[in-house]
Order: C-alpha cells, then structure tokens, then sequence
C-alpha cells in the first residue's frame, strides 16, 4: 500500500499489542455513507480507530454493526458517546464458571 492511506493506531487487548490499521484514500470519499460491522465488540478500540479514520475523510458514520458483543465491558459505552449507532446480533451479559450467559 503506498502513502495515500488514512491510519489509525488502534490497541488489541487480547494480544496486549498496538496495530496500525490504514485503508487507501482511494476507497473513501467526502460525504459518503459508512456502515462498519465488525466480529467482536469488547472495548471498542477497533471501531474507535475506523470511526477516527472515516472522520478524517469526511464520511458519514450511519452505524456500527456488531456480531457479539461482551455486554459487560465499556466497548458500547464508548462508542455512544460518540453519537453512534450500535446493534448487536448477540449480547453476552457474562461469562463464569466456564458457561456463558447472553442477555
């Protein structure tokens, strides 16, 4: 990928490791209408980083789309208060004892 890119760091709690996610400036125009979806919402960060990303080129966030979602950490809070849609296929209210138990 050349420079043309937006980029973003974004921390990935599960590695304990920062990323640098980029997508050309080529794939995203001014005004143009974004819905992210992505597999796991835990703290956020990944859809915090694509959320700064579609920012800086200017396009509409209509929503983040996620599969699961651990309900039991900051990862929705954060992001609502960045005025943004979220729906979740599944909710997960807690994990313990080696069982898991959606909302």
């Amino acid at each position: 990928m050349d420079n043309n890119v937006y980029s973003s760091k974004v921390h990935s709690f599960t590695k304990d490791k920062d990323y640098i996610i980029r997508i050309s400036k080529d794939y995203i125009k001014k005004g143009e209408k974004v819905l992210i979806i992505d597999d796991f919402l835990a703290n956020g960060c990944a859809a915090h980083g694509l959320l700064d990303i579609l920012t800086e080129a200017g396009a509409e966030v209509i929503g983040v789309g996620i599969v699961i979602e651990k309900g039991f950490q900051n990862g929705r809070k954060e992001l609502e208060k960045r005025g943004v849609r979220i729906e979740s296929l599944v909710i997960i209210d807690e994990m313990k004892n080696n069982k898991v138990y959606f909302k």
